[in-house]
């Protein structure tokens, strides 16, 4: 890649490129952005965003523009908001979010609606939750979450509904869930999970139930990194610990593949950074370990190409920043 960058967003845009923006290194936050290619294999520099940003969130629309959200830079929290045109390779800023925030969540509603959810900022953890309506650009304050958290995962379900687990608050890490119903606009408590967990992975398997998979509890005295993992069903809307991966880890990735399996991929263990990478299969239940990246990485990014293969960019290991990418499958 042409920038070494970590805690960056990798999106797959409409016409099969991976747009890698934002992010930090050792000069700080960054504003810099490059399209991966997978015909040619090779990186572009495109246009720059307008705000240096890192632990942002980068949403595809159904336009094809991907919205990009808060994050913070270095001077502070952010509320701003801008989008990507990939026909022009231009950024453009838009109305801000109604509350600053990083280590939030969005997610694309089945209406096109993005949710933004949770994430801290200068006065501290936020339950608060609001819309961006790519028709009208403007966003709309909803009813907050039962509980503030950042570090948190957001999981559109196969139902509409939007699930939220985990993170932190201010005295703990969680282990507490709830849904978004986009119909009432409201929010409900479901299960807990088995483990309060964050910095963890949601996936979405086809079969509609969500795997939930490694994360951190550093609310004690000493640090705590899982290798467990749960699965939700949300027609009951209990959580079940299945088989624990075969390595534990926190800040990887997990990527469904077109085969239905899920593909976990490096973050850091007690012992240090990993470059191991393992695979689950939901119709056996099992985790099967598998060629180990090249890399050794965390706080990376993993997306799945239209050919299928995954696209691994980037992070950080014990030299520092990286600039590498891998693609696997």
């Amino acid at each position: 890649m042409n920038v070494a960058r970590a805690d960056h967003t990798a999106s797959v845009l409409q016409n099969g490129k991976v747009l890698v923006s934002g992010g930090w290194n050792d000069d700080g936050a960054l504003n810099s952005a490059e399209l991966f290619d997978p015909t040619t294999g090779n990186w572009t520099t495109t246009g720059s965003m307008s705000v240096a940003r890192y632990h942002h969130t980068a949403s595809v629309l159904g336009n094809g523009k991907v919205l990009v959200t808060g994050g913070w830079d270095d001077n502070g929290f952010l509320n701003s908001a801008e989008l990507y045109d990939p026909e022009t390779g231009n950024w453009t800023t838009i109305v801000s979010m109604n509350v600053a925030r990083a280590y939030h969540t969005a997610s694309v509603l089945q209406n096109g609606i993005v949710l933004v959810t949770g994430g801290y900022n200068s006065y501290g953890y936020l339950n608060s939750a609001e819309l961006y309506d790519p028709e009208t650009g403007n966003w709309t304050t909803i009813a907050s979450m039962s509980v503030a958290r950042y570090s948190h995962t957001a999981s559109v379900l196969q139902n509409g509904k939007v699930l939220v687990t985990g993170g932190r608050d201010d005295n703990s890490i969680l282990n507490s869930a709830e849904l978004y119903d986009p119909e009432t606009g409201s929010w409900t408590t479901t299960g807990n999970m088995n483990v309060a967990r964050a910095d963890h992975t949601v996936s979405v398997l086809q079969n509609g139930k969500v795997l939930v998979a490694g994360g951190e509890d550093d609310s004690g005295i000493f640090l705590s990194i899982f290798n467990s993992a749960e699965l939700y069903d949300p027609e009951t809307g209990n959580w079940t610990t299945i088989v624990s991966m075969n390595v534990a880890r926190a800040y990887h990735t997990a990527s469904v593949l077109q085969n239905g399996k899920v593909l976990v991929t490096g973050g850091r263990d007690d012992n240090g950074i990993l470059n191991s990478a393992e695979l689950y299969d939901p119709e056996t239940g099992n985790w099967t370990t598998i060629a180990s990246m090249s890399v050794a990485r965390y706080s990376h990014t993993a997306s799945v190409l239209q050919n299928g293969k995954v696209l691994v960019t980037d992070g950080l290991n014990d030299g520092g920043f990286l600039n590498s990418a891998e693609q696997g499958f």
